[in-house]
Formats: structure tokens, sequence, C-alpha cells
């Protein structure tokens, strides 16, 4: 079995496209996971980050289409048949000779399957969102836990650890997979902030992979990436109906999307500003993989404050949506698309 499945019996064009690219012998003394395999960069790593574009594709549609849609189709059709069983029993009339008539079958109108078939398309969607960042959340706080605290230390990072650079080529390919399906779904209100985050966060990505600072890479997106599990655990609730479960969950949301993202990511960004031309120093020595010049340095900073201004941004609007709760009008996402709106018309 071990044989059929060996990455040397493919042609040679193909093994970039299926491993990682670049193995190198494990360093004498490295700092963190001295039991991984080592490898270093090369242009042949864009190679599987188009298969692992393709994979979370697959994947994508996979669980929606396999796993969340059917779930939330049932669920919704389940209850709507139990609340339209109970109007007809309230409303149940009596025959000629004083018995009840049974109740008809309900029968849904087109306006309420297009609602049911919205909220299953969306409950899919943010089923998928809330797999995906759970499981890279994990991923990376176990690889953030294994590094020293201290990111700028021992800097270049360069081999990498496998963990890392597996960690980092799947987020990478996350994001770019992320553009294709902003540009294919109906567009939500905020498409261009959202396309702006994507965009910066996968230049910082690029930059932090190819100038040998992952450390702190990672440590970014483990601090984002919590707010995305909480957030679409909150919009499923909503779209089954739960909008109390919802409102709590929202409320969790509000909570770590303050400390994530306008607490520890500016601690970040301020420890970015201050410590790395300090502790790493500013420079450019092509012997050493030491590519952190003034230039560079400037560019890390300017990209990260301009997330925290598309943050704050979002901040905004999620203020709204509290005092909608606030006010006993639930949580509900304010980015709807308009396909969204004409549902809500015809309701």
């Amino acid at each position: 079995m071990d044989y059929l499945l060996s990455v040397d019996r493919l042609p040679p064009f193909l093994i970039p496209f299926v491993s990682l690219s670049y193995p190198v012998e494990t360093p004498a003394h490295p700092d963190c996971f001295p039991d991984a395999s080592y490898y270093d960069l090369g242009y042949f790593d864009l190679c599987i980050m188009v298969s692992c574009v393709a994979l979370l594709a697959v994947l994508r549609d996979s669980a929606r289409l396999a796993i969340f849609e059917p779930f939330a189709s049932w669920m919704l059709t389940r209850d709507w048949r139990i609340r339209q069983g109970q109007k007809q029993l309230t409303n149940g009339h009596t025959g000629e000779k004083g018995t009840m008539t049974p109740p008809e079958e309900p029968q849904m109108g087109p306006a309420e399957a297009r609602r049911i078939h919205r909220s299953v398309l969306r409950f899919a969607e943010q089923g998928w969102q809330f797999m995906y960042c759970a499981a890279q959340w994990a991923f990376g706080l176990y690889i953030h836990l294994n590094v020293p605290f201290d990111v700028w230390t021992g800097y270049p990072h360069i081999p990498l650890p496998g963990p890392i650079k597996a960690y980092y080529i799947l987020q990478m390919s996350f994001y770019c997979h992320g553009v294709f399906v902003l540009n294919a779904e109906a567009r939500r209100k905020d498409h261009w902030q959202m396309m702006t985050h994507h965009v910066i966060t996968i230049a910082l990505m690029v930059l932090s992979y190819a100038y040998n600072v992952t450390r702190v890479g990672c440590l970014i997106l483990v601090i984002m990436d919590f707010c995305d599990i909480i957030l679409p655990a909150a919009k499923m609730l909503r779209y089954l109906g739960y909008r109390t479960l919802c409102d709590i969950m929202f409320g969790i949301f509000v909570i770590s999307w303050f400390i994530t993202r306008h607490v520890l990511f500016v601690w970040v960004t301020i420890w970015t500003y201050n410590d790395l031309p300090r502790v790493a120093g500013l420079g450019w020595d092509v012997e050493k993989r030491h590519y952190l010049t003034r230039t560079n340095w400037i560019i890390f900073v300017v990209l990260l404050c301009l997330l925290e201004v598309i943050q704050s941004i979002w901040s905004f609007m999620i203020y709204r949506v509290v005092w909608r709760v606030v006010m006993g009008q639930g949580a509900e996402d304010t980015r709807s698309d308009d396909e969204d709106e004409e549902i809500k018309k015809e309701r």
C-alpha cells in the first residue's frame, strides 16, 4: 500500500503539486518542531498552492452539498410543517355531524420556498466557514504553542518546519480561494471591504513568507481566525430560526471581536513597529536570508494598519447590529445581498 501511495512513483512534474517542495536537512538545534521535516522556500511552492485551492473548492462544495444543505433543508422544512400543522389544529373546524375534519397537508408557497432555499444556501456557506476556520484555528494554535513566544528572536526563521510551511500554504490558498468565491457569489454590501481585506491579507502572507517572518504571520492568523468561528456559528443558528441562541452567540462574537481585532491585533501591530527593527534588525543580506529592509518594515506596518481600518469599518456595522439586539429586533447581518432584500419585500 505504501508503494502504491509513494510520491516518487509520480511523474517528476506532478510531485510539486502533491507534496511540499525543497526538503532540507533538519537544523542541528532547532528551537521548534525538532522531530519535523524541514523545508526551504521557492517558486515550486506555487504548485502545491494551486492544488490546495482546487482541493478547497472540492471540499467546500462537498461539505455544502453532502452535509450542510441536506441538514438545513430537513430542519427548516420540518419546522415549517410543524408550524403549519399547529396553525391548522388551532383553526380546525367542525364537520356536519360534530366531527373534526382532518387537517389537509400543508402546501408551501413560492415565496416561502424561496426563503427556505436562501436560508439553506446561507447556512451551508456559513457551515463551511465554521468547519474550515475551526480546523485551521486549532492547527494554528498548535503551531503557535510550539514556537517561541518572541516571534522576532532568531530571525531569519529559515528553513521552515513542515507544519509551519503546510499551515502557511493552506492559509494562503484559502484566501486565494476566497477571492474567487467573493466574485462568484451574489455581492454583499461590504463586497469591496471584504475584497480589500483578502488582498491585503494575501499580500501580508506572501511577503512574510518570502521574507522569512512567518512566526508573526502565524500569530496574526490565529488571532484573526477565532472570530471567524463564532460569527458563522451565530449565523447558522439564525438561519435555523434559533433567534435567542443566535443573539447569545452574537454577544460572544462581539466580545471576542473587540479583544482579537482591536486589542490583540493592535498589540501585534505595535509590536511589529517597535520590536522588528530593534530585535530582528533592518538590512538586506542574501547570504544570511535577511530581507528586512526599512522599506519592507514600513510596508508591513502600513498593511497591518490598513487591515485595522477595514476592521474598524466592520466594527461600526457590528455595533449597529448590537443596537438592534438591544432594542429587541434580533441579530441580523447588515450585509445582505440584493436577493435577500427581494425576499424580505415579498414577505
